[in-house]
């Protein structure tokens, strides 16, 4: 029996008719309806015509998570008086509840994609909902893409609904084609905002890193909640490992304390969602409470102001979530959660002055994730670089770049990144395709059972009391009565079915099988010890184990699990498998290298006969006779990575490298760019024969480097002959002095006593540039600067002689410069001559 006094309340219905009429006149609309209002339960049941009386359809609702969309369901059929899998089911992976009566389907955005690419007409679908489509997941934006590309080639009947939970839905409208915007008011009770922030100083997140302090604060907001205000306690927290350390901290509180998250229980998620029973709760949540969910009962939210984001170290093929300062969109989700059914409270752990500096927005995943799902998605869809797509922000080229690198290294695309037969085959599995490729090349190796086993437990990070090793986890697994244990027994049967015929159970120890196909999944991750818990990737990061862990006498691993926390120079490992030395080079393979290496490292040149997997070396003895060749590279290299100053640079030779540089400044063509760059581009002009010579860093270092660059003078066309010309080295002084000129400088320097210039009108010029003249009192010390010695003489000398003349009485200081002989002597000295 319908529910129809429960459908009345919900407010979205005042829009239904308008979102029905952009639907009939456009076929897309962007539905924005603030949480609470029924944008996820009425108005699909609405457009199925299964309430209200309109025609019949069947649409599929699309949801951003596991847990939303069992809720979505759940409460849909709870409307029509019906149990989940009659008119209204659910499909999530691994569980499918519905029936041959079903016309509204709920499912994971994951779950919509595997079924375009199976049915790109999505036969038999009038109308598909993206419902959260503001909180910008990958799957929902791929998914969104793929639509509108059908709609627009093969489906234009296809209804699409954009369904947003914020007003921030132009973007949304632009993509689908302006469409129209369908606003709905919610009935907003009034929540107060209590700024709570920690009476101390705490450490801002990296990483997966939560300050302790700020949690222990958390906690005590928590209980400062439960005793000011009535109702139940929302807490929203970033992870798992958070949920638990407050949860143990709220020990002995007057109120059940639930934690709900991806990895809870079933039976604890639909406890939550049925609303109290009797006392007060304290909900500990992650981000999946934000939206889509209503928890009853919750009159207050405690909000920690810290999320999760996905981060990828593309370079070294690190991936993981890290803990980021939630954005103000996420502070008005979590704070409305207060007042969905009556006036409530937002206590903020954070200052009033720093919420302004929030983000606004979370960033869309796209920018910051692993895209090689993605790009698979792209390829199996026709569309290898994504460029025909509809995406409200394209992906990252470095990102794709690595992305496609990791499919044609798995076999899921061809060279021209076309997906192949085993590319579209790994696609439909509904993993990462690393995960595909160990699955499908695992089970070869040890047997369908075991490999999708540990398919499963990689996929899902199991617990941490499980440990490091996953080899012991696999078996904790097995053996295990937990929520954990109970969703990994579900995904190792899909993943068994998935391989049909291929899924026997495999012979061998399971440690050796566990090795393997974690080795599979992470090539580039297989790493060798190196000594007190360290390690080697192939991919030349380090990596290290945390004290006490089992795995710390390994001589190699094959790394399932590892982040890098920010600053850190190895990464930190969390989950991994030991190996041998042939598991790592059968997973390895294609980053083996034999052969004869010289290159420059610590400063020489290194020449040696090396087999290596990536960056560890397996085999190394030094080469008596290395190729000429390979060693002039080297060298090159060397002077690449430390400069000309390898070469013997005498005083002359670097001044001449100075005059040259200064007429290349001023006059160009012919004289030479003797820069660093220039120097190392030309060196076949200027280092040779003597470059070929050479095999050491020594022999660099009897270069005359001088002797060598005076072969890029412009000797052809004549002008080298007039280098003392227009850049002499020196230059005479009236008082018969050839003075050294420095070309360092914007202008060319010269130092000179200021009685070697008496007589002397005009600044000399080099190259058509008056040089700066340093004039220098008799002891050598600066007694004046000047570009301009006919000014000086008038204005500047008259100061310089007043301050001088008694400091050096020997010396001459005539009234008038003009009239005196320059000379480089004392007074008594010119009288005596």
């Amino acid at each position: 029996m319908i529910r129809t006094d429960a459908l009345d309340q919900l407010p979205v219905r005042t829009a239904v008719p308008a979102l029905e009429r952009a639907l009939d006149e456009r076929g897309a609309a962007v539905l924005c309806a603030p949480p609470g209002t029924g944008k996820t339960t009425l108005v699909p049941l609405v457009l199925a015509g299964l309430t209200g009386g309109g025609p019949a359809r069947r649409v599929l609702v699309a949801e951003p998570r596991r847990i939303a969309a069992r809720a979505a369901a759940r409460r849909m059929a709870w409307l029509l008086g019906e149990r989940p899998g009659e008119r209204v089911g659910f499909t999530v992976r691994g569980e499918r509840v519905v029936g041959r009566g079903t016309v509204v389907e709920v499912v994971t955005t994951g779950v919509l994609l595997q079924r375009l690419q199976r049915d790109q007409e999505l036969a038999g679908v009038d109308v598909v909902i993206i419902d959260e489509c503001h909180e910008r997941h990958l799957d929902a934006d791929t998914a969104a893409a793929f639509l509108l590309d059908v709609r627009g080639t093969i489906r234009p009947d296809l209804r699409l609904v954009a369904a947003s939970a914020t007003t921030d839905a132009a973007g949304w409208a632009r993509l689908l084609g302006d469409a129209p915007v369908v606003e709905a008011q919610g009935v907003s009770h009034p929540v107060e905002v209590v700024w709570a922030p920690p009476a101390g100083p705490v450490r801002p997140p990296h990483g997966m890193r939560v300050d302790p302090a700020l949690l222990t604060h958390v906690a005590a907001v928590v209980r400062r909640a439960l005793a000011e205000r009535a109702g139940d306690v929302l807490c929203f927290l970033p992870g798992v490992g958070e949920i638990g350390r407050v949860a143990g901290q709220l020990a002995g509180v007057d109120a059940e304390v639930l934690q709900v998250h991806g990895r809870a229980p079933a039976a604890v998620q639909d406890a939550v969602l049925a609303g109290p029973s009797g006392g007060r709760r304290v909900v500990l949540a992650t981000s999946v409470a934000e939206s889509s969910l209503t928890v009853p009962g919750v009159r207050v939210v405690v909000d920690s102001g810290l999320a999760r984001e996905p981060r990828t170290d593309h370079a070294r093929g690190l991936g993981a979530l890290t803990t980021v300062r939630a954005s103000r969109a996420a502070g008005r989700q979590r704070a409305g959660r207060a007042g969905r059914e009556a006036p409530g409270a937002v206590y903020r752990c954070w200052d009033e002055a720093e919420d302004g500096r929030l983000a606004a927005f979370p960033s869309p995943e796209i920018k910051v994730a692993d895209l090689a799902a993605f790009a698979l998605q792209a390829a199996c869809w026709g569309d290898p670089d994504a460029s025909g797509l509809a995406l409200l922000d394209p992906p990252p080229a470095g990102a794709m770049a690595a992305a496609r690198e990791v499919l044609g290294a798995v076999g899921a695309v061809d060279a021209a990144g076309r997906a192949t037969d085993r590319g579209v085959r790994m696609s439909r599995l509904g993993l990462h395709p690393r995960l595909a490729r160990a699955l499908l090349d695992g089970s070869d190796e040890v047997g369908g059972r075991r490999a999708a086993e540990v398919v499963a437990l990689i996929g899902e990070e199991p617990p941490r009391e499980y440990g490091d090793d996953l080899a012991h986890a696999l078996r904790t697994a097995r053996r295990g009565g937990d929520g954990y244990a109970a969703r990994w027994r579900q995904e190792v049967r899909r993943l068994t079915q998935a391989l049909g015929s291929a899924a026997d159970t495999g012979t061998g120890p399971d440690d050796a099988a566990v090795g393997l196909v974690a080795a599979l999944a992470f090539p580039e991750r297989v790493a060798r010890a190196r000594g007190e818990g360290a390690f080697l990737m192939v991919s030349g990061t380090g990596a290290e184990l945390r004290d006490g862990s089992r795995l710390r006498s390994a001589p190699w691993l094959a790394v399932a699990v590892a982040d890098r926390p920010a600053h850190a120079a190895s990464a930190r490992v969390r989950l991994a498998a030991v190996v041998d030395e042939g598991t790592a080079r059968l997973a390895a393979g294609h980053l083996r290298f034999s052969g004869e290496e010289v290159r420059w490292a610590d400063g020489d040149v290194v020449a040696r006969s090396v087999e290596r997997l990536g960056a560890v070396e397996l085999s190394v003895r030094a080469l008596r006779n290395p190729a000429p060749e390979l060693v002039r590279e080297a060298l090159l290299e060397g002077l690449r990575r430390e400069g000309p100053g390898l070469l013997r640079w005498t005083r002359d030779s670097e001044q001449l490298r100075l005059r040259l540089a200064f007429l290349h400044r001023v006059l160009g063509a012919p004289w030479p760019d003797v820069s660093d760059g220039a120097l190392l581009d030309r060196a076949d002009e200027w280092l040779e024969p003597e470059l070929s010579r050479a095999s050491r860093r020594v022999d660099l270092g009897r270069i005359d480097a001088g002797q060598a660059v005076r072969r890029l003078l412009p000797w052809s066309t004549g002008e080298a002959g007039r280098l003392d010309e227009l850049a002499p080295e020196r230059i005479e002084v009236p008082s018969g002095s050839r003075i050294r000129v420095e070309y360092g400088g914007e202008q060319p320097v010269l130092a000179v006593k200021l009685q070697e210039l008496f007589g002397l009108g005009e600044t000399p010029r080099v190259a058509g540039v008056p040089v700066l003249v340093h004039l220098l009192s008799p002891a050598g010390r600066p007694a004046a600067v000047t570009a301009d010695l006919a000014s000086f003489w008038r204005e500047g000398y008259k100061g310089v002689r007043a301050e001088l003349r008694g400091r050096y009485p020997k010396h001459p200081w005539p009234e008038d410069p003009a009239s005196m002989e320059a000379t480089r002597f004392t007074s008594a000295r010119l009288r005596r001559d």
